[in-house]
This record gives C-alpha cells, sequence and structure tokens, in this order.
C-alpha cells in the first residue's frame, strides 16, 4: 500500500506458503483487530493524509496502527494471509460479523459456479447467489440437468458449512436467474460483483427464497 510506502511483508526461503504474502519486514509490527482487519505499525508508515485529520482519524488506531482494510489470517510462525476486504463485512441477526470472500473462494472452486456472492445483511443466516457456469446455463430447462444441479449443490452447501463457524454457515445457495453483467449494472469494468446493486435487485425475493425449503434455490 501507498499508506506503507509497501513496506510490510515479504516471503523468504524460510517463510514462505501458497496464498501467504509473507512474513513482518524488519521493524514492521502487526496485528488483527477483533473483526480480523489487518493492523500495521512500520518505519515506511505516513505520517497522515494532507490536511484531512477526518480521514487520519479513521485511519489510524489510537496507538498508531494503520487499518489497512484487509480482512487477514496469521500463522503462529507470523506468515500472514489476506482474506478479504474490510467493508464487505455484514452482520446477519445473530450479531456476528461474515466476511463473505474466503466462502465465496470456497464455492466458486466448484465448476459448475461461474460467479458468486454472499450476503444476507440482517437475515437469520447468510446465502449464496450464485450464476451457473456458461456451459451449463443452457441445459437447465432438462429436469434431470436441473436435479442433478441441485443434488451437487447441495451438497457443495454442506461441505462448505461443514468448515465453518455456525454464524457464517450458508442457509442455501441460490442460482441467479440470469448472469451478473457489466451490461445490467451488477458487474464493474474489472468483472467484479457489485455488491450493493445485487443485494438492491434480489431484495423483494429474499423472504420467498428464507421461506423455501431445501438448501438449493431456483431465483
Amino acid at each position: 500500500m501507498t499508506e506503507d510506502s509497501s513496506y510490510s511483508h515479504s516471503s523468504s526461503a524460510e517463510f514462505n506458503a501458497p496464498g501467504y504474502v509473507g512474513v513482518p519486514m524488519a521493524g514492521v509490527q502487526v496485528r488483527l483487530s477483533p473483526e480480523e482487519e489487518i493492523l500495521i505499525k512500520s518505519p515506511g508508515q505516513f505520517t497522515g493524509y494532507y490536511k484531512r485529520p477526518d480521514l487520519d482519524a479513521d485511519a489510524f488506531t489510537e496507538d498508531g496502527f494503520f487499518r489497512t482494510g484487509d480482512l487477514g489470517e496469521r500463522r503462529p510462525d507470523g506468515l500472514l494471509k489476506i482474506t478479504g476486504r474490510a467493508k464487505e463485512l455484514f452482520k446477519t441477526a445473530k450479531g456476528k460479523y461474515v466476511a463473505p470472500a474466503p466462502i465465496e473462494n470456497l464455492l466458486g472452486e466448484n465448476p459448475l459456479i461461474e460467479t458468486v456472492m454472499v450476503s444476507g445483511v440482517g437475515q437469520p443466516a447468510a446465502y449464496a447467489l450464485v450464476v451457473l457456469a456458461e456451459e451449463v446455463r443452457p441445459t437447465t430447462s432438462d429436469p434431470a440437468v436441473r436435479a442433478r444441479i441441485e443434488r451437487e449443490l447441495g451438497a457443495l452447501l454442506a461441505d462448505v458449512n461443514r468448515q465453518l463457524p455456525d454464524y457464517e454457515q450458508l442457509k442455501m445457495i441460490v442460482i441467479a436467474r440470469e448472469p451478473l453483467s457489466i451490461e445490467n449494472g451488477l458487474l464493474t469494468p474489472t468483472m467484479k460483483v457489485k455488491r450493493a446493486k445485487v443485494e438492491a435487485a434480489v431484495d423483494a425475493q429474499l423472504a420467498k427464497w428464507y421461506a423455501a425449503k431445501g438448501p438449493v434455490v431456483w431465483a
């Protein structure tokens, strides 16, 4: 990050692992907030935003650690993994924060899924909205294909939920009617999901989805 002059973590021959950004460099202090946001204090750290004390107050903890906005997890040996963005956190009705990115990564490994978004603000549990893979979508009018998709996604949901704490477990996987795209305003030009736009677009259907039985719902 420019705010710490790119002086933070680095891998080495001794400390490295796939998916991790390395261990703290000399003089860098790191800790995680209760929400698992990565907090850093380093010799390369900037002193603040030019004539913006309001931004400074949001950017730093009282003891001078910079709030990176990234979520992470650390191994006992100091290796750091970035797992998502703090701004993407949301609370379910259980009052616990859910970080969607790690759950989306688990679901997105399945070849049936092209795009996935995990949400559930204020709901009893989170849910996943998925777009089926391009080659699968044209076949979903076949009842046998739909039944197979439901079985496979139901098994995927159970497998992912076993890896999550109870407050992050998903109520269901919802299969979107149409792809999220740049043209319909639900993806950015860099193909990232516009979470707020998607949540607003599906808001009227949430009650019906949560009332449905079964782990897989067709939107």
